[in-house]
């Protein structure tokens, strides 16, 4: 009896090429006919990844326990490492190694569902996230309901009516549930298109309703009576948001800090570089300085420096064990969001590379902004951090190895080595930027660094004193303001 051919991990890269030498499609239905074959293969080896992380949990496991690893403590930064082989973040590398698990172990129908392709992996995090509070055999019992619905229903009612499921077979679990999703009630901030930010708050359903309600009915309100003037309603809303948040009388006038990162020739020239928020990416030239002209708001200067040419930022050094002051700050700028492939999670810790209990030292050089899920993978048995200004390389437990070079300071400001993007005139001589003022550069600030890099922070906090901020900003703050508007304006 002759076995039947297997398939085996090598393969998978033939399977790529054939696919990547497709020939063009003949006809609309011939065009409809493959991406619906496409999305099925999408899922199938969605079903196949699943498996084979679940696999790797299973050996990592074994293998550990046979070290003596405490069971508390075994696969810990297991999803980080599923996360960067699908070049993606930590975070939703450990989601998936949740689901494979999930999928293996308690969801035979829907595992066998994506490996047909009928459902997508979207679908199938759907179900196992609505389903991960309630023990094995409910969720089981879950799984054997939604059979029949899971190619015949879209995401969002996939969601209700396995959440409603749930709640039905074991109705004390999901009132502890719902009790603990409370306790992870939070606000974040994200970046979106356009120079935009999504502000988003996970709150219980009830408060999430009634602050949506009284936002709409009061901006119903003002178009209706004529106050909102040219703004529509769903403007309206979004600055009462604001200046309740605020406590501001206006939405513009909110005090808070924006660190904006821009080149010399963008501030006080007709440069084109973009700016750079800290943590949330570019705003167009004209935009950023239109920000800083806002009379609402109070500016100080700060000069960081770049190396020519690359951006990248020039180094300092302390001897103190931890990352603060001055260079904690240079590193956050440095590296924007947390510096591991893949992973764009604002930065919490400022850490070693190379641990400071092995020699390391707290300089920028050895130093990597990270987020917190990140900083506490790379402490765990075979992960190994090697960094320098440049760039970061990191290496698994299983010797995979992911390098990320340190993306310029402005991304697209420097285009070219020894090649400076400004293009206007000089500042003038009494520019306070183009002088040699005291207290503008951080201290420890070394190299030869010839093009310069302005950091602008814009308001000081409501009612701070003379001591917040630069000393010198308000002398340079009416002179920059004037220029500033006078440039908009112009």
């Amino acid at each position: 009896m002759n076995e039947e051919p297997r398939f085996r991990t090598g393969d998978i890269t033939g399977l790529h090429g054939a696919l990547t030498s497709m020939v063009a499609v003949e006809s609309e239905a011939d065009a409809i006919e493959r991406i619906r074959a496409l999305e099925e293969l999408k899922a199938a080896a969605a079903a196949a990844q699943a498996r084979a992380a679940a696999t790797l949990h299973s050996l990592r496991y074994d293998a550990e326990a046979e070290r003596g690893v405490p069971a508390g403590k075994r696969c810990r930064g297991l999803g980080a490492e599923v996360g960067l082989a699908r070049r993606e973040s930590p975070a939703r590398g450990s989601r998936f190694l949740a689901l494979s698990r999930t999928l293996i172990a308690d969801m035979p129908h829907t595992q066998t569902a994506l490996s047909a392709g009928a459902v997508s992996e979207e679908k199938a995090h759907t179900l196992h996230r609505e389903t991960s509070w309630l023990p094995a055999d409910k969720r089981r019992h879950v799984d054997e309901l939604m059979a029949d619905r899971l190619d015949r229903v879209g995401v969002r009612r996939l969601a209700a009516e396995a959440r409603a499921h749930a709640q039905r077979l074991d109705q004390e679990a999901a009132v502890e549930h719902l009790e603990r999703c409370e306790k992870e009630r939070r606000v974040s901030v994200r970046p979106a298109p356009g120079g935009m930010a999504y502000l988003t708050a996970l709150l219980p359903l009830r408060q999430a309703v009634a602050a949506y309600a009284n936002l709409q009915k009061t901006a119903a309100t003002l178009v209706g009576t004529g106050e909102a003037g040219e703004r529509t309603a769903g403007q309206v809303a979004a600055d009462l948001l604001v200046e309740r948040a605020t406590g501001q009388e206006t939405a513009d006038a909110v005090p808070v800090e924006v660190h904006l990162v821009m080149t010399d020739s963008t501030l006080l020239a007709d440069g084109d570089a973009p700016g750079w928020v800290t943590g949330h990416g570019p705003v167009p030239a004209g935009a950023a300085r239109r920000m800083l002209a806002d009379p609402q708001g109070q500016v100080f200067l700060r000069r960081l420096y770049t190396a020519p040419g690359s951006g990248g930022l020039v180094g300092m050094d302390s001897r103190r064990r931890e990352f603060s002051g001055v260079l904690r700050r240079m590193i956050m700028v440095r590296d924007d969001t947390c510096r591991v492939p893949f992973c764009d999670a604002p930065i919490r810790h400022i850490d070693h590379a190379r641990p400071h209990r092995d020699g390391g030292v707290t300089g920028f050089g050895n130093a990597s902004g990270l987020c917190a899920g990140c900083n506490y993978a790379k402490e765990n048995p075979g992960w190994r951090h090697e960094a320098d200004p440049g760039r970061l390389t990191v290496t698994t437990p299983t010797g995979a190895r992911y390098e990320l070079p340190t993306p310029p300071l402005i991304g697209g400001a420097h285009r070219q080595p020894g090649h400076s993007p400004c293009r206007g005139a000089p500042p003038p001589h009494d520019d306070p930027l183009s002088s040699d003022q005291g207290g503008l550069l951080p201290d420890g600030v070394t190299g030869n660094a010839r093009a310069p890099v302005v950091r602008l922070i814009r308001p000081r906090p409501p009612g701070a004193g003379p001591g917040v901020g630069h000393r010198r900003g308000s002398a340079q703050e009416k002179w920059f303001r004037a220029y500033l508007n006078a440039r908009c304006a112009g």
